[in-house]
């Protein structure tokens, strides 16, 4: 008779204390070989075939052997040791256990969202990993009132809406019962989500102060809160909220309340990638034996192999200025294993090297001009204080290449209409008409490019001019969508402004032969609910780092005007 098959899981048909039964009642030699044979393979042994081939006596039996299996384990020691000798038989209970699932639940915190973070990040609700998600029914309340309208905060609105609807759909029963056990926020293929999304399914009674009017969404919100808390006190509830006067309520009540982290890209600005690193005084020591040069087309390249490249990056820019040695600048052209390619950089501090007759005045101009005059670059990135140089370098880089190399076909610049102070109302005009007052910086830097050619006259200036304008366009962000760049050269201006979401619209209108230029001051944010950690241009820069078609120079030192400079240190 051929024998059955082995089972797929371990003990699927007998308990672990089936099989001690059957040790203490075999030979002194079988009980150390039982165990293992019955738990690997079932044929070989046969105690462990008699189970499988007849269930029913097993079933039988086992409610009457249990209270006997204990017995002796306590009486005689010595009959239990066979089983304790086998690891396989110790360690495969323990793990079907739930014990570690229970300890783990305990961590797992409830955050409670006000409406604000859904309006500023529409995917906050698959962003707390393994953690609960609360959602009080004023705020489905608040959403359903900012969901009309074309503004960045009504998409953002309409997208929530979209992704609760998909949740609710996982429903197997629109019940108040089902629903109160909470929605899986994997269930619509975010798999980062581990936790659960739960509704505010009854009328929540909790005491706040009598200060607080009832009426209003903030004062609700903070009562479901308060009412969770009471619930549920082996649970830690949170309240996430945009809003610092609500964080600060939170908090006068005795709350815990956090501000919503997961859209910046950096804690600490200070952190942000500057794209330079000065190498240390002793680099050709460390690093000159094994090195290898060569110059090609007027270049010379360094290929280096040290404890240095693992710190750097594609497109990195590196300096060398120790006293009494020659100073070395130079980018980090290619990076393979353990070694990296360095190519020096052009020096355009010199004259004779002026790009549209701006030359750089300091290290980080030279880096800058040299990132916006390589055609290799397609992505080129510049943070910077007031007065750097931002706009003046970017644009005569951009009319250097239109006008004399003919790489570009015409120069696009664009910005976001986010007004300092109060806003003036409606412009009257065509696009560019409209546009026109808030690109006061582009009429600015043009009037210092057009002044430094003194032997053209003031006709050759004013026909000069009247050229260098035909090759720049100047449009408006609200009609970028669907748009395709090709061979343009872009520029966005007071980019600290964008949104992670906007300065992606905005970068992938790039076509072939494209190339966009990024500038802010992340020191100068006007949007609402922006810092300098969750600004877009800080997203960007935190992205493209490493990228071998992008770069990023962090101006350090303002050339505008001693007034300028001193104003930016002491104010």
């Amino acid at each position: 008779m051929p024998l059955p098959k082995a089972p797929t899981k371990r003990a699927s048909r007998l308990e672990a204390s089936a099989f001690e039964t059957t040790l203490a009642l075999s030979k002194p030699a079988a009980p150390r070989k039982a165990p293992v044979a019955a738990a690997e393979s079932p044929p070989v042994a046969a105690a462990a075939v008699e189970p499988v081939q007849h269930p029913a006596p097993v079933l039988k039996l086992a409610p009457k052997t249990v209270p006997a299996l204990f017995t002796p384990a306590t009486a005689k020691p010595e009959a239990a040791a066979p089983a304790a000798a086998s690891p396989k038989l110790v360690a495969k209970p323990a793990a079907k256990t739930k014990t570690p699932r229970k300890n783990g639940s305990a961590a797992i915190k409830l955050f409670v969202l006000d409406t604000n973070v859904l309006m500023h990040d529409p995917t906050s609700l698959f962003r707390f990993e393994e953690h609960d998600i609360y959602l009080p029914m004023i705020t489905l309340e608040e959403l359903d009132g900012h969901k009309k309208g074309m503004t960045e905060v009504s998409r953002n609105v309409r997208q929530v809406s979209r992704e609760l609807d998909a949740l609710a759909a996982t429903l197997k029963q629109s019940t108040v019962e089902e629903m109160a056990k909470g929605l899986a926020l994997d269930g619509t293929g975010h798999r980062e989500a581990g936790g659960k999304l739960f509704f505010q399914t009854q009328l929540v009674d909790a005491p706040l102060p009598v200060g607080l009017p009832q009426g209003k969404a903030d004062n609700q919100i903070l009562a479901v809160v308060q009412a969770l808390k009471l619930k549920e006190p082996s649970r830690e509830v949170v309240l996430v909220s945009k809003d610092i006067n609500m964080r600060i309520k939170a908090r006068a009540l005795g709350l815990p309340a956090e501000d919503y982290r997961n859209d910046k890209t950096l804690e600490d600005s200070d952190l942000l990638y500057t794209g330079v690193q000065a190498l240390p005084n002793d680099f050709w020591e460390r690093h000159g034996k094994t090195m290898e040069s060569w110059q090609q087309g007027g270049v010379t390249y360094y290929r280096i192999s040290g404890p240095l490249v693992p710190s750097l990056l594609i497109n990195e820019m590196i300096y060398l200025e120790a006293p009494g040695a020659t100073p070395l600048y130079a980018k980090v052209l290619e990076i393979t294993g353990k070694t990296a390619v360095l190519r020096t950089l052009k020096d355009y501090g010199n004259q004779k090297h002026s790009v549209w007759g701006v030359t750089a005045r300091n290290r980080e101009q030279n880096f800058a001009l040299n990132l916006l005059m390589d055609p290799d670059c397609d992505f080129v990135t510049l943070t910077g204080t007031a007065g750097t140089g931002k706009t003046l370098m970017t644009l005569a880089a951009g009319l250097a290449q239109v006008m004399d190399d003919r790489r570009y076909s015409e120069i696009i610049v664009t910005r976001v209409t986010v007004p300092v102070g109060e806003d003036i109302g409606f412009l009257p005009g065509t696009e560019e008409e409209k546009m026109g007052p808030w690109m006061g910086a582009l009429d600015d830097n043009l009037e210092v490019l057009a002044r430094g050619d003194n032997s053209a006259g003031d006709w050759g200036r004013a026909a000069t001019n009247e050229l260098v304008r035909s090759k720049i366009k100047i449009k408006s962000l609200n009609f970028m969508r669907g748009r395709t760049f090709l061979n343009k050269y872009v520029i966005i201006d007071e980019a600290q402004n964008l949104t992670p979401k906007q300065m992606k619209t905005l970068i992938t209108r790039a076509g072939p032969g494209t190339k966009i230029v990024c500038l802010g001051n992340l020191a100068q944010i006007d949007t609402p609910y922006l810092t300098e950690g969750s600004s877009g241009l800080t997203y960007a820069v935190d992205k493209f780092k490493g990228w071998a078609h992008s770069g990023h120079i962090t101006l350090a030192r303002g050339e505008r005007s001693r007034l300028a400079d001193f104003a930016s240190d002491v104010l």
